[in-house]
């Protein structure tokens, strides 16, 4: 365990955002190590065994067989299904108005190891649910929240498309635009209220992160009091990625080399205009605060 606790960055927001993408950019700066989801790590690592973003299933990643060892002695079923049991009663969205529970200091607890046992000074855990940051907020984790946030029509786009998933081939979950528009809503709001609870918050748009990644992370870095000299791994729109010993997440969490940042705007020609419509009313007026204001 790391004799001073570590800091968390954790990436806030919706499915479809762009957390992956700017957890694999964050990582590539000096000191900060990128954990995935950790909120899937019970279920789909220790559980199930899925692949780590370096390819290798789970329990044999020398990475998190490391951290498992530090943190708890070694992964087990039963220290998941009562991480689980937890996450079940405590980390819930209804929950955020109160998230007081007998339980929420055990639940934040197996996270805390988790973070402290990968032995560098920041990690980034891109699990993206609002209910977890407030958990981990009230329980008094050393956490910086970065909320990302992304056009909701684009976003419903995205949700609305069939994509396999990387582990296993299966398709990832589907959402009709009414939904991904009221689950935007949701998490974004709650990310917004979260400064109120005393957490260190501050937003980065997808759309500018993919315009200009240079400017967009060092000022951010900056925010998250990272240090982002240079930046070597950038060259314009072109990142060179490293591995990257993630849980869960969407295809890109296996991107090692050369990548092409490219703004995806296909929403504008492949969703529908009435779906376009719904999604503008659903989200306003948080579209119209984070800058989305063009007509649906």
């Amino acid at each position: 365990m790391t004799e001073h606790p570590t800091r968390v960055i954790f990436l806030g927001g919706l499915g479809r955002s762009g957390t992956t993408l700017l957890e694999r950019l964050l990582a590539e700066l000096p000191g900060v190590t990128a954990l995935g989801e950790v909120v899937h790590l019970w279920s789909r690592g220790v559980l199930s065994a899925e692949p780590c973003g370096c390819g290798v299933p789970f329990p044999s990643c020398p990475f998190w067989r490391c951290v498992g060892e530090r943190a708890f002695g070694g992964w087990s079923r039963p220290l998941a299904e009562r991480v689980l049991a937890l996450r079940h009663r405590v980390d819930r969205t209804r929950r955020i108005p109160r998230i007081a529970h007998p339980g929420l200091a055990e639940y934040a607890d197996a996270y805390r190891r988790v973070y402290d046992a990968v032995g560098t000074p920041v990690v980034i855990d891109s699990s993206k649910h609002a209910s977890l940051a407030y958990c981990l907020v009230a329980a008094g984790v050393d956490v910086r929240v970065a909320h990302v946030v992304r056009d909701p029509r684009a976003v419903a786009h995205s949700w609305g498309r069939s994509v396999p998933r990387p582990e296993d081939g299966r398709p990832m979950t589907r959402w009709g635009s009414a939904r991904t528009a009221l689950h935007w809503s949701a998490q974004n709001l709650a990310l917004d209220r979260l400064a109120r609870r005393g957490a260190s918050v501050v937003r980065v748009r997808y759309e500018d992160l993919v315009a200009d990644p240079a400017a967009t992370l060092t000022a951010l870095a900056g925010e998250l009091g990272l240090s982002a000299s240079g930046l070597p791994f950038l060259e314009g729109a072109l990142v060179r990625l490293s591995p990257a010993h993630t849980v869960s997440g969407n295809p890109m969490r296996f991107a090692v080399g050369p990548v092409e940042l490219r703004r995806d705007d296909s929403w504008r020609a492949a969703l529908p205009a009435r779906q376009r419509r719904l999604v503008g009313a659903l989200t306003w007026p948080l579209r119209s605060r984070y800058g989305y204001l063009e007509a649906a």
